[in-house]
């Protein structure tokens, strides 16, 4: 993917609007989400993908294998749940 330079202007109610040459590029569309870093003077937008379902597995498996390592089960799972919610 080349790089395309455009140029845009912030709204009076802080709205970005980004260009169409930009967005065809990218091939995004109405409602895609994002994810906004600032640092210094600049803005970094990160499209927000979720994971495909293989994607997703793996991960599962991963995690299932560092808990089965780590000696957690599902009651200790749902007892910090509990406690993040305040209900324990």
């Amino acid at each position: 993917m080349g790089q395309t330079l455009a140029t845009t202007k912030l709204s009076s109610r802080g709205q970005v609007v980004i260009p169409l040459s930009i967005r065809q590029e990218n091939g995004w569309t109405e409602g895609i989400e994002f994810v906004v870093v600032s640092t210094d003077d600049s803005v970094m937008l990160k499209v927000i993908s979720r994971p495909s379902v293989e994607e997703f597995r793996a991960l599962q498996r991963k995690l299932q294998a560092h808990a089965k390592k780590e000696g957690l089960k599902k009651a200790d799972v749902a007892k910090a749940i509990r406690k993040v919610r305040g209900k324990e």
